[in-house]
C-alpha cells in the first residue's frame, strides 16, 4: 500500500474567517496555526503547504489569562550593541493588536521557508471590518 503525497497543483485552498473577540490568545494561536500549515486536511503532507487562509478580526477584542497584560513583555534585539527592545503587551494591544496574533502564530510554526510561506496566508484586522469579501469566507467556530 503507498502513501499519498499530496502536490502544489492539487491542493485546494479554503479562505476560514476567525472572530478572535474574547478568545483566549494561544488557544487561538494554535488553532490558527493548524489551519495555516494544513493539519486539519486528511490529505495533510508535512513537506507540502497544504494550508488553508486565515483572516482574523477583532484582534483588538483578545483575551490574555492571568496577569498576562501587564506582566508579558515582547522583547527583540536590533542588532546593534545594547539594542535590547522590551514592549509591554499592555502597550502592544493598544497600539498595534493585530500583531500579537501575528508573533503568537508564528511562534507555533515552522521555522523555515515552509512556516515562512505559511504566516503569508494569515490576515490579522484589528477591527470587524476586512477586505476579503470577494474570497467568501467560511466563519470557523471552534
Amino acid at each position: 500500500m503507498k502513501s499519498y503525497m499530496a502536490k502544489t497543483n492539487e491542493i485546494d485552498r479554503k479562505w476560514y474567517l476567525i472572530d478572535a473577540e474574547g478568545k483566549v490568545l494561544g488557544r487561538l494561536a494554535s488553532e490558527i496555526a493548524t489551519i495555516l500549515s494544513g493539519k486539519h486536511k486528511p490529505i495533510y503532507t508535512p513537506h507540502v503547504d497544504t494550508g488553508d487562509f486565515v483572516v482574523v478580526i477583532n484582534a483588538d477584542k483578545i483575551k490574555l489569562t492571568g496577569k498576562k497584560l501587564e506582566q508579558k513583555n515582547y522583547i527583540y534585539h536590533t542588532g546593534y550593541p545594547g539594542g535590547l527592545k522590551k514592549i509591554p503587551y499592555e502597550r502592544l494591544i493598544k497600539e498595534r493588536p493585530e500583531r500579537i496574533i501575528e508573533l503568537a502564530v508564528k511562534g507555533m510554526l515552522p521555522k523555515n521557508r515552509l512556516g515562512r510561506k505559511m504566516i503569508k496566508k494569515l490576515k490579522v484586522y484589528a477591527g470587524p471590518e476586512h477586505k476579503h469579501e470577494a474570497q467568501k469566507p467560511e466563519i470557523y467556530e471552534f
